[in-house]
């Protein structure tokens, strides 16, 4: 009994002096609740909604008024014609927006019912039908009320018309996250080991006194994995395409440089956890948590940005895979141009190169 003890007491002081173990086992699980317990949230808030009334009266103010100070709601303005309201839509500044007829309550009075078209954006198709559904309820609310006050029936219809995704496929929302979510693990494992590598064999100080700049060895350490890696997303693309059925809306060589793009990131971060830890393992490690929990919960794969508090908001600012994911939504799906997506790609490759430098820093101070 004795000898157990004294293995279970060396176990424990084992553990207590690694620091890394201790840090994994019980931080771990205070990060995953409080990131599970904040990011995973079902209902959908802050749904951009505007107008179109080209005939304000009584009934469509009233309509109007209440979807505004429903707390779901986020009142980004009126627009003056239809194509105003589809430009917005476009540039994804808005989620729902509520068209009503010329001439509405005249339609209301003398034949006893009119209708209200509501155009959400699908290409996130739970956001949108939730969105739709929500107003469609605010309006038979109002329906009730005023029938009540009037004492004649009458009937407001809605119709729901989803932009981007008319059929309501949930593989339009998800294969834009699930080729964010399977480029950076991939990517970023390959590239997090090859420099570990080099130093476990040794070669690491042949590779530093060779007549090429740092910046030129990184580079050329990185050109085969690029390679590999634009292959697999060649393969998800044609996946998704003609296994999935996801189109391709708009450009496939501007989708194909917002790959490049984030290749080049993911690549670079890779990099950046192999110059940071000394063992093949531990790179392993570091660049799965994370590359994949990040991903997973603050990339707007899954759970929508908006809901999150806005500690995680900020935070998920700093995540690649939500800069890629939207670009791709808006290339892929929305079949958008460059314009639409300059903020996206000026973000990645600026976290690209800001990735790099901290690689060749960090190379060159373990030359010296």
């Amino acid at each position: 009994m004795k000898q157990f003890l004294a293995f279970v007491k060396k176990e424990f002081r084992h553990i207590m002096r690694d620091n890394r173990t201790l840090l994994i086992i019980l931080g771990m699980p205070v990060v995953e609740i409080l990131l599970f317990g904040f990011a995973i949230n079902m209902e959908v808030q802050n749904i951009r909604v505007a107008f179109y009334d080209p005939t304000p009266d009584v009934f469509t103010t009233g309509i109007a008024e209440r979807i505004k100070q429903n707390a779901y709601f986020n009142y980004r303005g009126s627009v003056q014609t239809m194509d105003e309201m589809e430009e917005s839509m476009r540039r994804g500044e808005l989620d729902l927006a509520v068209v009503f007829p010329q001439n509405f309550q005249e339609s209301l009075v003398h034949s006893g019912q009119a209708a209200v078209q509501l155009l959400s954006n699908s290409s996130d198709p739970n956001r949108g039908s939730i969105a739709a559904t929500y107003a469609t309820a605010i309006i038979a609310g109002f329906q009730r009320e005023q029938m009540g006050l009037m004492q004649l029936p009458f009937q407001i219809q809605t119709e729901n018309r989803m932009i981007y995704n008319p059929l309501m496929k949930s593989s339009y929302m998800f294969v834009p996250g699930i080729m964010g979510l399977v480029l950076m693990i991939i990517c970023t494992i390959m590239t997090s080991v090859s420099i570990v590598r080099e130093k476990e064999r040794g070669t690491m100080e042949v590779l530093l006194a060779s007549p090429l700049k740092q910046g030129t060895m990184i580079f050329a350490k990185t050109i085969p994995y690029m390679a590999i890696s634009f292959i697999d997303f060649i393969i998800i693309l044609l996946l998704s395409y003609f296994v999935l059925g996801v189109p391709v809306n708009g450009s496939l060589l501007l989708l194909f440089l917002v790959a490049i793009v984030y290749i080049g990131l993911t690549l670079s971060y890779g990099l950046t956890v192999s110059t940071l830890v000394d063992k093949q393992v531990n790179a392993v490690i570091v660049s799965a948590i994370t590359a994949m929990i990040p991903v997973l919960m603050l990339s707007g794969m899954i759970f929508p940005i908006d809901n999150m508090p806005r500690v995680l908001q900020a935070f998920s600012a700093i995540v690649p895979a939500r800069w890629f994911i939207s670009a791709v939504r808006k290339v892929m799906i929305q079949g958008q141009g460059f314009i639409m997506i300059w903020k996206e790609m000026l973000v990645l490759i600026g976290m690209m190169l800001f990735l790099l430098g901290i690689t060749i820093a960090k190379t060159k101070k373990r030359l010296e």
